[in-house]
């Protein structure tokens, strides 16, 4: 007799989306970001679907990799992982390896969309609103935006993890076969453009160095002439650098983020960087 398929129970579900709700930033850190509340969410959906810890273990493993994204919209990736651990339990061809890859993939373009529609647009529009009902120092535009904000993202949250559940266990089929590396490759593709894109935004890396002639004019800057070759050179080899540290070398983030300091300050040391400080 076939053994009978096992499904996450609503109850179950209802409790996983709680725990990401409330606990996305869990242990919050610069080289965990979200990932702990992942492994929290994850918890009581794993737990039901294998009897055996051993692999409970095995499947929690999947979950320990490094994830960020933004928290309302990126609860449709914790709800399709769920789809697909289901999927994983009841052996339909999904590994640990395609789950944390579609997961990894689908976090940066979530992020940027995220990003736009809910910090850039709703949360300043919910403001403004809010603002003006605060006139005169009334309380009430401070009331509107805490009620109507938990409101939508809880209500928000809860209808986009119950959908990518419903995606993840009809997304088996595209993830397994040609057709599934093609679309994983360009989820992977996109998410590599949203991070090239954050880090042209926010990085900026620049020399201070320069010769000076003996009346104290500048003749010759390291930064102009780099520019000259090629516009953010030292920005490309800064971001490469931690790349490699972290990937190469399996440097935690932590550890890379102090070596940068050390760097900065004996860069501003010897002249090569400069803080633009005035004392």
């Amino acid at each position: 007799m076939a053994d009978e398929r096992k499904k996450i129970s609503k109850k179950t579900l209802t409790k996983a989306f709680h725990h990401w709700y409330y606990g996305h930033l869990t242990c919050f850190s610069q080289e965990h970001m979200q990932t702990f509340g992942y492994l929290t969410s994850m918890l009581p959906i794993v737990e039901e679907l294998y009897d055996k810890p051993e692999d409970q273990k095995e499947a929690m493993t999947t979950y320990k990799a490094f994830f960020n994204t933004e928290p309302q919209l990126g609860s449709v990736i914790v709800g399709v992982t769920a789809g697909l651990e289901e999927a994983k339990a009841n052996g339909d061809g999904v590994d640990g390896e395609t789950i944390n890859g579609m997961r990894a993939g689908l976090m940066g373009p979530i992020a940027g969309i995220g990003d736009s529609l809910i910090v850039g647009t709703l949360i300043p529009i919910l403001l403004g609103i809010a603002l003006g009902m605060s006139t005169g120092g009334s309380p009430v535009g401070a009331i509107f935006y805490i009620v109507v904000w938990n409101l939508i993202a809880y209500f928000g949250m809860h209808f986009l993890f119950f959908r990518g559940y419903q995606m993840g266990d009809r997304a088996v089929e595209f993830l397994v076969g040609k057709q599934g590396s093609a679309i994983r490759k360009a989820i992977g593709v996109v998410g590599a453009m949203v991070v090239g894109g954050v880090a042209a935004t926010w990085v900026n890396v620049k020399t201070a160095f320069a010769l000076k002639n003996a009346a104290g004019k500048t003749f010759l800057s390291l930064q102009t002439q780099l520019d000259n070759i090629y516009p953010g050179l030292l920005t490309v080899a800064f971001i490469f650098l931690c790349w490699w540290l972290m990937s190469k070398k399996k440097i935690s983030a932590v550890n890379t983020m102090l070596l940068l300091v050390v760097i900065a300050f004996v860069g501003v040391l010897v002249g090569f960087f400069n803080p633009g400080l005035t004392y």
